[in-house]
């Protein structure tokens, strides 16, 4: 098993214009890049790669990710193959530790976890870019505010439906795990039995980890009700650890690394 500090120490090197670079000729697009995806067939470029969020996304056959995800498509890895791959491309030393059964569940868990983030994240986006609630009381919260559109999905901000279970019902009908969700925090468990959502008529947060994984989640409430909480976070987890977090730094550390300064 590769340890976690040489897995986060893997996906920070790994440039993701470097990684697709070695597979596809790459055009610059105002700040993205272009090119013809290597996933389909296509005659006009429609594989879009963006260097500040560390992904690539085609818009014609929907595959998208990070770095070891692009090598996990593109060579038909496994995750800790690509972890590999990119490890001998950034000459990175892997000391690798046997993995006994009981620290390789914990690892699932622990992974499972991370795809539950990233999955409620996509859904508090779409909510709001495609619900009429969302639009009118998520999106124009932020328009109002000046929040540019590109800056909100490079952020991923969202908005939590005002129903008890939206997200639960949801997550139901998609086949995921309501234990992950509710060890997230994403979800509350009431007398044992009622399950219902941490976050209801919210504009939502996703928190990032330091390599660009969803780990936590702040929801404000634009109701003017003081009995209602201005502010609601995700709990501690097994993936989420406040004191450890700087919310933004994911997307500020290339901006910080390139100026060699950081303000707070």
């Amino acid at each position: 098993m590769i340890p976690q500090e040489t897995v986060d120490k893997i996906i920070e090197a790994s440039r993701i214009d470097e990684v697709v670079g070695d597979f596809v000729s790459l055009k610059r697009r105002g700040t993205s890049l272009i090119g013809l995806c290597p996933f389909h067939n296509e005659k006009s470029p429609s594989f879009n790669v963006s260097v500040n969020k560390g992904i690539f996304k085609c818009f014609g056959c929907g595959k998208g990710g990070d770095s070891v995800r692009f090598i996990m498509e593109h060579e038909k890895a496994a995750y800790p193959d690509a972890l590999r791959y990119l490890a001998n491309k950034y000459n990175i030393e892997i000391a690798e530790i046997e993995s006994s059964p009981e620290a390789q569940a914990v690892n699932d868990r622990r992974e499972s976890l991370f795809i539950v983030s990233a999955w409620a994240a996509k859904f508090f986006h779409q909510q709001m870019l495609q619900s009429e609630e969302g639009k009118a009381i998520g999106l124009s919260y932020f328009l109002e505010r000046g929040f540019r559109e590109d800056v909100i999905k490079k952020f991923e901000l969202g908005y939590s439906p005002d129903v008890w279970d939206a997200l639960t019902q949801k997550a139901v009908s998609e086949g995921y795990n309501l234990e992950f969700l509710e060890e997230t925090g994403l979800i509350i468990r009431k007398d044992s039995e009622k399950l219902y959502d941490r976050f209801r008529g919210r504009v939502m947060f996703p928190i990032h980890s330091f390599t660009g994984r969803v780990i936590g989640f702040g929801g404000r409430t634009l109701k003017t009700d003081k009995a209602v909480p201005k502010y609601v976070n995700s709990p501690e987890s097994e993936i989420y650890h406040k004191s450890n977090i700087l919310y933004g730094l994911f997307f500020a550390k290339k901006a910080i690394r390139d100026e060699d300064n950081c303000y707070l």
